[in-house]
């Protein structure tokens, strides 16, 4: 038997032995090591502490102007457009950061030492999401801060925390295919590089930065398709006003497929990676 079959095997039976309860208990234990090492690590933290800040004044101060005269109402009326999208933009940006994460544990060594361990594999996966989502509640938190400071007027907090929790989900999904990613590419840069060209295209191929009606016929083909449009529409239609049952059912309909398809390849990926 190879043993990359022998690891398999030996992880499937350890797996099978755990219960609820101690994958529950290994995954809190993951959790708190994570945190750990960002608190020795504090600079781990900065994209979390700084694109929210960046990406806020950049968008609104560059483009507010002119965007925000097309909405009919100048730079005031284009901070209440954009936060809401810049907000379903973090989850988006956070997660790629389990897959660089992910991918440095395992050329550090620190994978090997888990696997080593009588632990349920699907708790490292697991802790690194949780965590992940602590880290995107962070950004979240700083963005609403500046937005505010920028003249966002906050009318509906039970919309808002509704747009933190859909964006948590969303985000949540999207960390699958940085995961799977993470186990694939041979370093960190490589998932990085791969995480600009998925990301990018999504970004700004959406209704986050700006509406979507005067792009060519084709790219708003593209845009009604997006699940970024849909989500940054919810949290728009949430947080702001106006229509958005449609795009919340469209957005948690792709967390689920996502989920669907991404997270068994992610945990069979992790289990056979030799």
């Amino acid at each position: 038997m190879s043993a990359a079959a022998t690891t398999m095997t030996t992880t499937l039976t350890t797996d099978a032995r755990i219960s609820l309860r101690g994958h529950l208990r290994h995954t809190g234990a993951l959790v708190r090591r994570n945190l750990l090492w960002i608190r020795q690590d504090p600079e781990s933290m900065f994209d979390a502490v700084l694109f929210p800040v960046i990406f806020t004044l950049l968008f609104v101060y560059v483009f507010g102007g002119s965007i925000g005269q097309s909405l009919g109402g100048g730079q005031q009326a284009y901070v209440q457009y954009v936060v809401p999208g810049l907000m379903a933009m973090m989850g988006m940006n956070m997660a790629q950061g389990v897959g660089t994460g992910f991918n440095q544990d395992f050329n550090s060594g620190v994978m090997d030492r888990f696997r080593s361990l009588p632990i349920g594999r699907g708790s490292v996966l697991f802790a690194k999401i949780a965590v992940e989502l602590m880290r995107m509640l962070v950004a979240t938190a700083i963005l609403m801060v500046v937005a505010v400071l920028v003249g966002f007027d906050i009318t509906n907090w039970i919309g808002l925390l509704a747009s933190v929790g859909l964006s948590a989900v969303f985000g949540s999904a999207l960390m699958w295919v940085f995961i799977t990613l993470g186990v694939m590419m041979k370093s960190a840069q490589s998932v990085q590089a791969m995480g600009f060209l998925v990301l990018m295209p999504l970004q700004f191929g959406s209704s986050i930065f700006a509406p979507t009606q005067s792009m060519p016929g084709w790219l708003q083909n593209f845009t009604d398709y997006n699940p970024l449009s849909a989500l940054a529409d919810a949290a728009r239609g949430l947080m702001v006003g106006g229509p958005a049952a449609h795009d919340v059912w469209l957005t948690l309909a792709w967390s689920a497929a996502l989920t669907a398809v991404m997270a068994p390849v992610a945990i069979h990926k992790f289990r056979t990676k030799s």
